[in-house]
């Protein structure tokens, strides 16, 4: 049986329910390519990093001031 957006009832969703589902579905193939793809040293490296987050929450540099390093960077 092949699956179309008119045997799910897809085509009945409004344009905002459709663009939700699209998101849902993007995250759901995302996580689990990403996760498919780590390989055991990667897996263990966003670990260590993630506990280190965790011991020290507060030691962090916001966004605008990464933004801002990399902009400097490529501009020498």
């Amino acid at each position: 049986m092949s699956v179309s957006l008119k045997s799910l009832g897809i085509d009945r969703l409004s344009v905002e329910e459709r663009l939700a589902l699209v998101e849902d579905l993007w995250d759901s193939i995302a996580g689990e390519s990403a996760a498919a793809s780590l390989n055991d040293a990667q897996r263990a490296e966003l670990d260590r990093r993630l506990a280190d987050h965790e011991a020290n929450p507060n030691d962090v540099v916001p966004w605008e001031d990464v933004k801002t390093s990399i902009a400097t960077r490529l501009k020498r």
